[in-house]
């Protein structure tokens, strides 16, 4: 119910690409989107129902109109038979959402299979298989809805090794996905690759994967946002969270336009957290720059030269990985590791590094001009894997993040968990397993020192991938 209902309009504030959410105070107030691909070519964005324009009571309220804010408002309503309020700080999707590769591979966090066995065991790493093969069937249900139309192009996900010494550990991964977890991977050939998928001058073969989708990022948020208002949900933009007290266990979250009071409040804001949003998530995150460029339109010869015979989601090795792609309008997207700051974003090192990338590539396209070029902050947690957690049982106050660069398709599935924790519906046997039953792990002490460390690590990366 809105007291005291004034109709507000706030103006566009112009895209800030030196936006840091280490050292920024907040996202901004109704800045526009980054200049993407998604953004330039998803057509007009869809309706939403504009500031917060008074004060007013909600029983949730989802900070974050993202994929994971999103897919939580959908599920509140669809499952739960709740209408949230979305808070958004800018423009409707603003974040990771419209400025990711659009890759839907079946993983959650950075760590492989064998990675979880290491950490939690071969019974907790088959029910986290179980998790995300789940997930993947939830997002293929979502993307074919009606509201939704995202350009999807199935066909598996291909690991590709850009290096003869990597060859080993993809044919064991392989082995243990099909030995132990099932699942129908299988390697290719240098030869194989080339001749029937994509001709990747760098690799020396592949991992293949059933479950992979490319799709549009721009039109998956913005039919997020058709079907979540269907559903009944409220989406506010230009409302960034500036203020949260809590008296009597109910939340007062001050935006500009009013102060919106909440039962319950869900943290969808993955890299864009601002640090003094909430103690719960303060510095709980590591963002990292990721830089993406799309080409002009290849020509019939150059895709010819570049043999690619697939539109579906390729990735190397590298521990700073390359993902790729050709979109459906014969252009070339690529993306990789970018700046460690906000403030060195715009330094066109980054841009030639990726671009060097491409060529290494597919020499066809070393001179090939560009359409599009951006970056976005990405949600690493401390420890590789995402969570989906209520930080303490005496305070409705839950989060979904961490995603490691793989939250097109698992948003989704957390969206749809958090949804469950919010409704207090924890009766699925998924809850137990480890990122649902422990907090975004911090670094205590060594936060202020974080990027001294990510430096370091980025020349001990590029040794390893390059070198040694």
């Amino acid at each position: 119910m809105v007291d005291n209902a004034i109709p507000r309009h706030w103006p566009k504030a112009s895209y800030d690409p030196k936006y840091d959410p280490i050292v920024d105070a907040g996202p901004g107030h109704n800045r526009d989107h980054a200049p993407t691909y998604w953004i330039g070519t998803a057509g007009t964005p869809p309706e939403d129902d504009g500031p917060v324009s008074g004060d007013f009571d909600a029983d949730v309220v989802v900070i974050g109109s993202g994929y994971t804010g999103l897919s939580t408002a959908i599920h509140l309503a669809k499952d739960h038979g709740i209408q949230a309020v979305v808070l958004e700080a800018n423009t409707v999707a603003w974040g990771c959402s419209t400025r990711n590769g659009g890759q839907a591979q079946i993983s959650s966090g950075r760590l492989k299979r064998s990675q979880w066995i290491q950490r939690w065991g071969v019974d907790v790493a088959k029910g986290m298989h179980a998790e995300v093969t789940e997930a993947f069937e939830l997002f293929n249900d979502l993307i074919a809805q009606d509201d939704i139309d995202c350009d999807p192009q199935p066909g598996g996900h291909y690991y590709i090794a850009h290096r003869d010494k990597v060859m080993p550990g993809l044919k064991s991964e392989s082995a243990l996905l099909n030995e132990t977890f099932g699942y129908g991977s299988r390697i290719m050939s240098r030869e194989e690759l080339h001749e029937s998928h994509v001709r990747d001058q760098e690799a020396v073969g592949a991992m293949w994967e059933p479950d992979g989708t490319c799709i549009h990022a721009g039109k998956l948020a913005f039919g997020y946002v058709n079907m979540a208002r269907r559903l009944g949900a409220k989406i506010h933009t230009a409302s960034p969270v500036t203020g949260w007290t809590t008296q009597n266990g109910v939340h007062h979250l001050r935006t500009p336009g009013g102060t919106v009071r909440a039962k319950k409040v869900a943290l969808a804001t993955a890299g864009y957290t601002p640090p003094g949003l909430n103690e719960k998530t303060k510095h709980r995150l590591m963002p990292i720059l990721s830089n993406s460029l799309v080409t002009r339109p290849l020509t019939e010869a150059e895709l010819a030269e570049c043999g690619i015979q697939t539109k579906s989601p390729l990735t190397d090795t590298r521990t700073l990985r390359h993902y790729y792609r050709l979109l459906p309008d014969n252009r070339m997207q690529i993306g990789s590791r970018s700046a460690l700051t906000g403030r060195d974003a715009e330094n066109d090192k980054h841009l030639a590094m990726l671009k060097k990338g491409l060529a290494r590539k597919f020499p066809a396209l070393e001179d090939i001009n560009l359409d599009y070029s951006w970056w976005g902050w990405v949600d690493v947690s401390h420890d590789m894997m995402p969570r989906i957690f209520q930080p303490n049982p005496d305070e409705q106050i839950y989060y979904a993040m961490g995603y490691g660069g793989n939250g097109v398709m698992y948003s989704a599935q957390a969206g749809r968990r958090m949804a469950q924790l919010v409704a207090g519906d924890k009766s699925d046997k998924a809850f137990s397993l480890p990122i649902f039953t422990s907090a975004l792990p911090s670094h205590g002490l060594l936060t202020p020192f974080r990027r001294v460390g990510q430096r370091f690590a980025y020349v001990w990366y590029y040794l390893k991938d390059e070198i040694i």
